[in-house]
């Protein structure tokens, strides 16, 4: 019995080194490398920005065959505003904008009166509605809007201040992308109608196609940038 014991234990102590070493042998596999996951984009917040572009009129008639100069005028402004993201990707948002332009149309000549126009402004406050993936949001806007301007009707003896101020409607679209942390830019288009000015038995349509780019920074107070864990 002895000798069985003995034996016994001389084969354990034999076999435990070889068992190591082939322990030690066995190959490492090393992790994976590790890969940030994609940012998440929140686009509701406060924001305020700048914006440039031109203003068109539109060819618009004042009685028959006569029409008022449409070349471009250079506009810049500010605008700011107010976004809520849900459902995940839809947008909601609201905004007030100003432009401040210098427009002084030829003089038309309808009959014995001469009609010219000087714009100074554009402005409106309108509902937001788009879309977004990523850092891209694709929107459609609409409501109130308003030109400073003043229209000038002279006879030859005496000039007439039509108007100085006009309030209309304005829609619009565009894109505005996300390029660094509470940083965007967008390109928009906007149409303004302002209904007809009427005077001394004559009506012209009074109404504008603007394009535009512009800067915003967003405070982000529904949230940052940031990425999910």
């Amino acid at each position: 019995m002895k000798k069985i014991l003995l034996g016994t234990v001389a084969l354990v102590a034999f076999a435990a080194p070889a068992a190591a070493a082939d322990l030690a042998a066995r190959s490492y596999t090393k992790a994976p490398a590790y890969v940030p996951p994609a940012p998440i984009y929140n686009w509701t917040g406060f924001y305020i920005g700048g914006h440039i572009g031109g203003a068109f009129v539109g060819d618009d008639s004042i009685a028959a065959g006569a029409t008022r100069n449409n070349n471009a005028a250079f506009l810049g402004g500010v605008q700011g505003g107010y976004d809520w993201q849900f459902a995940p990707n839809w947008v909601l948002g609201v905004e007030a904008q100003y432009s401040w332009l210098d427009r002084n149309t030829d003089p038309v000549q309808v009959g014995a009166v001469m009609f010219s126009d000087n714009q100074k402004g554009l402005g409106s406050v309108t509902g937001r509605i788009g879309y977004t993936w990523g850092p891209a949001l694709l929107y459609a806007k609409g409501g109130y809007a308003f030109a400073d301007y003043n229209t000038t009707a002279n006879n030859g003896l005496v000039a007439v201040s039509v108007n100085s101020k006009s309030d209309g409607y304005t829609v619009g679209g565009g894109l505005e992308y996300l390029f660094a942390p509470s940083w965007s830019g967008k390109v928009e288009y906007q149409y303004y109608d302002f209904g007809n000015v009427n005077f001394d038995g004559y009506s012209f349509k009074n109404d504008e196609h603007v394009v535009k780019a512009g800067l915003n920074y967003r405070f982000n107070w529904g949230g940052p940038v940031v990425a999910k864990y």
